[in-house]
């Protein structure tokens, strides 16, 4: 009998990494291309789709060829997509007529505020989600009202609008899907997360037309495949999900209580609340992770801006490091900080505070401060971020969080793992795969075809490769969170207008 292979597809914010599994669910090959970032105008932030496209199918062809595999070994491929990034398409040529514009992107905040003035309880009850410049619905709006023709050729039919994910399955059909599901749907504050269905009131609001809009399925089951000639033969496709419920599941978080973050351009933090729809008092986001038969999984979602960003930064801005991973060893160079806190609200706060107008901040500098300082802030920022979002997480979920589970690149850095045990006051965990959201893809695409009887027999795939114990006093952890929480507010509104 020959073996069998599968593949997740993680499209994200920096680039997008195609990887194989076998069936023993053992990493096989990884293929990975970096797209641009484009920034027009400050607080804006675009990405060019055709040249994701490009780079999503290179990825995938990079892990065949270091695989040794042809497109027909791969039994399945499952796909992951950047969440609230979005975008209009011609819906029969596939041409883009704007760039994507990404979840970071801040030039509907004014719009935004606007909306969350006159129905922010009505959004915030039927989609989970506060009235924020981060989701979809807003940047669609945009678009339509911005790009010329763009509302006419929508309102005649020639134009599609979705997420990434949509326009990727519909790339790799050939045109023939156009389906969201609704971990993604939940993500675009036009979808009403109780009914399962695009809200029509919002969309009237929002003045966009429902009939841009995808399809939406379960994120798993028989979904389509690719055309023939894309890669020498067509692959089916089993699943569907947004990045952050592709990593929940790729953890292994099938139970209520079930706690991951993963440490990307951003740092994401959802725990499992089960079939339940759990309301956030406290700055958190209510959002759907996955639907499988129809029925439903729901989250809190504690999101983060700006953290391997603010890494990057480092790198690219300050150029003070030539290499992210230079930041372990410089910060292991000092005992402390020396005072210093970097709040990296680059394009504003988001859970808890959702504080569009934030602006970053180094606080604390003196004439002793140097560049291994700053280095070691930027990491202390990421682990408090984080554990502001644990603090509610908590309160809100009602549940007892004893251990986290991590994910992303950030978790080869040993130092920040330390660092974000000893904040959280909770061990982390971290898997042998770190790849978790290309894998939860994979898994729920199995899931799908039905190689998986039970989630059960996903979990037993999963192992540990280190944990991080908390290593300092209560009353260490308690002082500096409060003078995180006092830099936290001094950036507060900054750009205001």
């Amino acid at each position: 009998m020959s073996k069998a292979y599968y593949l997740g597809v993680d499209q994200g914010t920096s680039g997008t990494t195609a990887l194989i599994l076998d069936e023993k669910w053992n990493v096989c090959a990884k293929g990975y291309r970096q797209h641009a970032q484009i920034y027009p105008k400050p607080g804006w932030v675009e990405h060019d789709p055709e040249e994701i496209w490009q780079r999503t199918q290179e990825s995938i062809e990079s892990a065949l060829d270091a695989a040794g595999l042809r497109a027909g070994d791969i039994r399945v491929m499952g796909l992951a997509n950047q969440g609230e990034t979005c975008m209009l398409w011609d819906r029969k040529t596939g041409a883009p007529v704007y760039n994507a514009i990404v979840w970071q992107d801040r030039r509907t905040a004014q719009a935004a505020d606007r909306l969350k003035a006159d129905h922010e309880d009505l959004i915030r009850e039927k989609t989970g989600l506060p009235v924020d410049a981060y989701f979809s619905g807003l940047k669609i709006q945009w678009i339509l009202d911005n790009v010329a023709n763009a509302r006419r050729r929508a309102e005649n039919g020639e134009l599609m609008a979705g997420t990434l994910d949509t326009y990727l399955l519909w790339k790799l059909s050939g045109g023939r899907l156009k389906i969201t599901d609704p971990s993604t749907a939940s993500r675009t504050m036009i979808f009403n997360i109780h009914t399962g269905l695009w809200d029509r009131e919002i969309l009237g609001l929002l003045n966009v037309p429902r009939s841009i809009l995808p399809e939406i399925v379960d994120s798993c089951g028989g979904l389509g495949s690719t055309k023939c000639g894309l890669f020498g033969a067509a692959i089916p496709i089993g699943g569907s999900l947004v990045d952050q419920p592709a990593a929940l599941f790729g953890q292994a978080c099938f139970q209520p209580g079930g706690v991951k973050t993963t440490y990307g351009t951003g740092c994401f933090m959802l725990t499992n609340t089960g079939n339940v729809p759990v309301p956030s008092l406290n700055g958190l986001v209510t959002t759907i992770v996955w639907r499988i038969c129809g029925e439903t999984t729901f989250a809190l979602d504690g999101g983060v801006y700006i953290t391997g960003a603010a890494v990057q930064w480092l790198r690219d801005g300050l150029q003070i490091i030539h290499h992210a991973a230079e930041t372990e060893a410089l910060s292991r160079t000092v005992p402390d900080t020396g005072g210093v806190y970097f709040v990296p609200a680059f394009v504003g706060l988001a859970a808890p505070h959702w504080d569009q107008y934030a602006r970053g901040m180094i606080i604390g500098i003196t004439g002793g401060t140097t560049r291994a300082h700053i280095a070691r802030a930027t990491l202390e920022a990421i682990a408090f971020q984080v554990r502001e979002n644990l603090d509610v997480m908590r309160i809100d979920s009602g549940m007892d969080i004893k251990a986290m589970r991590a994910d992303g690149g950030a978790v080869g850095n040993d130092f920040l793992m330390q660092l974000q045990a000893d904040m959280l006051g909770i061990p982390v965990d971290v898997p042998v795969i770190n790849e978790t959201t290309a894998l939860g893809a994979a898994y729920m695409a199995a899931l799908g075809i039905g190689d998986f009887g039970s989630l059960d027999e996903i979990s037993a795939n999963w192992k540990l490769r280190k944990r991080y114990e908390p290593a300092i006093s209560e009353d260490e952890r308690a002082s500096r969170l409060a003078n995180w929480k006092k830099a936290v507010g001094r950036c507060r509104r900054w750009a205001d207008q």
